[in-house]
């Protein structure tokens, strides 16, 4: 029988019963249909939310997305990440024979034949994957996309038995490594949605007994809350995207921006000739423009793609707000027009080449490339000029690091 834990409330609601699942085990699918047979709730509460849902049940449109939304405010890595998580999910399912949200499904059908009514009772996944990015610090940041990339590839891979991830053990010893990692991560994507989950199964629970599928990382937090609902907290604050605030990121773009600015007005101040100033600036042009332009070579974009990062990697060092890869990834776009059925697609991939393929995988790597080779040539292009003006000796620099 499934792990099944009962809420409890102060007032005369009816029952709320939780089961913690794994999301792809086979044995979680049978003891979600045994524990919905055996109950017979009244209402069926799932851990997705209407986005999920339909894409879940495979009702979703192959609508055009838009990028210009999708390139800006860094959403772009947020897009990648999201894809990681997916793609790991997804291999692990495929390695156990089951389908990721499988137990979602299996609940959704049961729930049919007991003629129990359906809730979707989290909250939507963009607003959770956005608040879930903007809570984290960088380093925070690239601890989890490491995690996620060597997680990808399949390196540090550990035996685990799938089925035990519902154990109470097992899970508090995973919750605890995932905080370790990432703990301003773990509040939006674990702690907001258990008060989230918490206050829907509170307020379903005036209509009827209960019984909620979820994760089981969830049960336990969920569980806290439904044992006193006078300490879950507003959950409106949750289901909003978060305040945009300064972020080291930005404050690290205008670092750069003053840098180059400094540069040239030093090389203006210190009275160079105007043809020094225009070789400085040449260097400049050539290295970030350069850069830029064989990032979305090596992301295979479009021609038409790789001369916009050329011509506008220069410009775009000069602005904090704007990016090379929005300009190379709009052109991408343009060219390539993806859709969210490529979005779906690109959750099936199962090799490189076939995600290169990809529109949408297509646009999104044209975008980061162009702005990590602009970053890069901004930064060697600084350098050189500063060698070229006398500002710095390289033989001298590495001779003090040896």
């Amino acid at each position: 029988m499934a792990d099944i834990t009962e809420g409890s409330s102060t007032d005369a609601r009816n029952e709320i019963l939780v089961i913690g699942t794994a999301h792809v085990s086979e044995k979680s699918v049978a003891e979600v249909r045994e524990a919905i047979e055996q109950t017979r709730p009244d209402i069926v509460a799932v851990e997705l939310c209407q986005r999920r849902y339909l894409a879940l049940t495979g009702q979703d449109r192959d609508e055009d997305i838009k990028v210009s939304e999708l390139l800006s405010g860094g959403r772009i890595y947020l897009v990648l990440v999201q894809w990681l998580l997916a793609y790991i999910q997804r291999q692990i399912g495929s390695e156990m024979g089951v389908r990721p949200g499988a137990e979602m499904l299996a609940a959704i059908e049961a729930a049919r034949v007991v003629n129990a009514r359906v809730a979707l009772v989290d909250r939507d996944i963009s607003i959770t994957i956005q608040r879930f990015w903007s809570a984290m610090s960088i380093w925070e940041k690239l601890k989890m996309l490491w995690s996620l990339v060597v997680a990808a590839l399949g390196f540090g891979k550990e035996d685990l038995d799938i089925d035990s991830v519902t154990d109470s053990d097992v899970v508090s010893q995973l919750m605890a490594e995932f905080r370790k990692i990432a703990p301003s991560a773990a509040r939006a994507l674990v702690d907001e949605r258990d008060a989230y989950i918490a206050r829907n199964l509170y307020d379903l629970s005036r209509y009827g007994k209960v019984l909620a599928v979820v994760g089981a990382g969830h049960r336990e937090g969920i569980m806290r809350y439904l044992s006193d609902p006078s300490r879950i907290p507003d959950t409106q604050i949750f289901d909003a995207p978060p305040e945009k605030r300064f972020s080291l990121g930005k404050a690290f773009g205008i670092i750069v921006t003053l840098l180059i600015i400094l540069t040239f007005v030093y090389i203006l101040v210190a009275g160079y000739s105007s043809g020094v100033v225009l070789l400085a600036f040449g260097i400049w042009f050539l290295v970030t423009g350069g850069l830029a332009a064989l990032g979305v070579v090596a992301a295979r974009g479009h021609p038409l793609s790789v001369l916009t990062a050329f011509m506008i990697a220069w410009m775009t060092t000069l602005n904090p707000l704007v990016a090379a890869g929005w300009f190379a990834g709009m052109v991408e776009a343009w060219k390539r027009k993806p859709t969210m059925g490529d979005v779906k697609r690109l959750a099936s991939a199962e090799s490189m080449d076939e995600m290169m393929e990809n529109r949408f995988f297509r646009v999104v790597l044209v975008a980061a490339l162009a702005n990590l080779g602009a970053t890069l040539g901004t930064f060697l292009g600084i350098y050189i000029i500063w060698q070229r003006m006398g500002l710095i000796d390289p033989h001298a620099i590495i001779s003090h690091i040896i």
